[in-house]
């Protein structure tokens, strides 16, 4: 079994995406979006149980909000983030919701409805939304611009539709055609004027970072309540991604110095410096200044120094990093996203 324990952070919701929709036994999936404070964790623990398939929900808060708004017992975990886990190895499925910060979107599927689909064989990915995601596009201008422009109902502050140029930087990076603008830079748009938007996009310089979402999934979200956030966008066609190397030591060791320092967010991380030329370490692509992540598939959020030393050297000859150089590291940090390691995979 590996659960959950509501000290690892996982306690106390603030908002529920839907009540369940039809009331128990209808097999129609069910969104949370749990929002919870810095000290605070979500209110449920996540099993993997002998004799009971899928990622089960238990110890649900009695009396919080988790339980008042519809988070039940047995509940079977379907997806994080809009990101299918049914199919995942348990204890990444954990480090996934623990990446996701104070906030995560769940999808759930009560336990008699999800055990009578896998008797029947049925694809559970089918039962879901084809994509619920926003998505992130970070965009270079070229001589010409952008390659967007925005327009909205005159008079209304917060919304704005994209008509993107066929073959421009917006379309190359991604904006669908026609999709809503939710965040520039990661900051919300709700309370902008068109002529603010206008100032801020000058502002930008000759990069941009739109958060965008489809008129299928602005309606999805919008149908829910919700406010959806750059924490639970498609990042696929962001420039910046997390490099996974693999080593395995030599006489001289991997040939790096693992260094603790400030993050720009403020809090402690791990960084990689004194790579040494022809060792595994370079060998496998690090580069000085790479902030490590994840350790053997383990993020290592929460861990000091030493325990990450720890964790390195737990297998004797080889180890497997997670890193982001410091260009892709600043920018989830600027767009207010949770841990890179696991929310771009």
């Amino acid at each position: 079994k590996f659960e959950f324990n509501p000290k690892d952070g996982i306690d106390n919701p603030a908002l529920s995406l839907t009540e369940d929709m039809d009331g128990e036994g209808t097999g129609e999936p069910r969104f949370y979006l749990l929002s919870k404070g810095s000290t605070e964790t979500f209110g449920f623990c996540l099993h993997e149980e002998l004799g009971c398939r899928g990622h089960v929900i238990q110890q649900v808060k009695l009396g919080g909000l988790a339980q008042r708004r519809g988070l039940q017992d047995g509940d079977r975990l379907l997806q994080v983030n809009g990101h299918f886990v049914d199919h995942m190895d348990h204890r990444r499925v954990v480090q996934k919701i623990k990446a996701s910060g104070n906030q995560v979107l769940l999808t759930v599927l009560d336990g008699d409805s999800y055990e009578a689909a896998k008797a029947l064989g049925r694809d559970l990915s089918q039962m879901l939304p084809a994509d619920i995601r926003p998505r992130l596009c970070h965009i270079t201008r070229d001589k010409s611009g952008f390659g967007f422009s925005v327009s909205g109902p005159e008079g209304v502050k917060g919304t704005f539709q994209l008509s993107v140029r066929q073959g421009g930087p917006a379309e190359r990076a991604g904006v669908p055609p026609g999709s809503w603008l939710l965040e520039l830079n990661g900051a919300s748009v709700k309370s902008y004027s068109h002529a603010q938007l206008t100032r801020k996009i000058k502002q930008s310089g000759s990069k941009v970072t739109l958060l965008v979402a489809s008129s299928a999934v602005e309606e999805f979200y919008r149908l829910r309540g919700l406010c959806v956030t750059a924490a639970l966008a498609d990042t696929s066609w962001l420039p910046f991604k997390v490099r996974e190397l693999h080593m395995v030591k030599g006489p001289a060791g991997y040939g790096f110095l693992l260094k603790e320092d400030d993050c720009r967010s403020g809090a402690t991380g791990q960084f990689l410096w004194d790579v040494d030329a022809g060792l595994p370490a370079e060998q496998a692509g690090m580069k000085e200044g790479d902030r490590l992540l994840a350790v053997n598939g383990e993020s290592i959020e929460g861990l000091d120094h030493q325990q990450t030393v720890l964790r390195i050297r737990a297998r004797d000859d080889e180890v497997t990093l997670l890193v982001i150089d410091p260009a892709g590291d600043e920018f989830y940090q600027s767009v207010g996203f949770g841990d890179p390691a696991w929310s771009c995979t």
